[in-house]
């Protein structure tokens, strides 16, 4: 008898045991996260098993509409935007990292690649991560280039408001992925039109002409506390608004309309 219940106990023993991996080994798609999403999961482990698993994402405009109308959270689409196409840092010519920069441990809740902020209790938080869509908005007019026109670019973010409101000054950490800096990000102010955000920008960067209206990008200094990580402060003469840190991008998915990317927002009200 013990051996019979043996002989079946032992197979359903080794395929739980081995069930764990055949699920790793399966690549993600758009569709296998929206079945975690309908089963249930909470974004966490969603997120934690986009880390995890190779995945073959659709992350076009029409992809990532699809995922929102499926249910699927900005949390875990941001995700899936990080895992997509051109995800990977840009192999061409990005920013070299300080060698010689501090190897001080990250302060505790600073651990995946993001942003965040200190809050007044002290302790540090992440941004909210956000899906940024580049749209043609037309040509616009460079004051600085004599009239040459140049291809317009409006990044649109979903809704009018960012998840979190702080008050200046205020103090972030960049924790960049390897080979990047904090200079391969972009701060940028994002305007209300209708019930999104949107900044302006052009195919080959942000508009930085200081005489143009059209100026959403703001300078900002870091300081590298680490490997992969650079503490920023925002004073108050940033002013009231809607902001964001613009993820770089890889130079094989360049910003161009109908691509997409990643941004870190949140608003001031002081």
């Amino acid at each position: 008898m013990c051996k019979a219940i043996c002989a079946v106990l032992f197979p359903a023993v080794l395929f739980l045991a081995f069930c764990p991996f055949l699920i790793a080994q399966q690549a993600l798609n758009n569709d296998s996260v929206v079945k975690m999403v309908k089963a249930g999961l909470t974004d966490d482990v969603i997120v934690a098993t986009i880390n995890a698993s190779s995945g073959a994402y659709d992350t076009s405009p029409d992809g990532l509409i699809a995922l929102k109308q499926a249910g699927v959270g900005d949390k875990v689409i941001a995700a899936i935007v990080a895992k997509g196409p051109g995800s990977a840092p840009d192999s061409a010519a990005p920013s070299t990292p300080d060698a010689s920069a501090p190897t001080l441990p990250l302060p505790p809740g600073v651990e995946n690649v993001g942003a965040y902020y200190k809050d007044s209790g002290g302790n540090w938080q992440p941004l909210p991560s956000e899906v940024v869509i580049f749209q043609s908005g037309g040509m616009v007019k460079h004051v600085a280039s004599a009239g040459l026109m140049k291809e317009d670019l409006n990044g649109l973010v979903g809704g009018m408001r960012s998840r979190l409101v702080v008050s200046t000054p205020i103090t972030l950490i960049l924790h960049v992925p390897q080979g990047r800096t904090a200079n391969d990000y972009e701060l940028v102010r994002l305007h209300i039109v209708g019930n999104n955000r949107q900044f302006q920008s052009v195919a080959g960067g942000l508009i930085h002409e200081s005489s143009s209206s059209l100026r959403d990008e703001i300078d900002f200094s870091s300081k590298q506390i680490g490997p992969s990580a650079y503490q920023i402060i925002l004073s108050n003469e940033l002013g009231e608004g809607e902001f964001g840190f613009l993820a770089p991008q890889d130079t094989a998915s360049p910003k161009t309309p109908a691509s997409s990317g990643q941004i870190f927002t949140f608003a001031i009200v002081n």
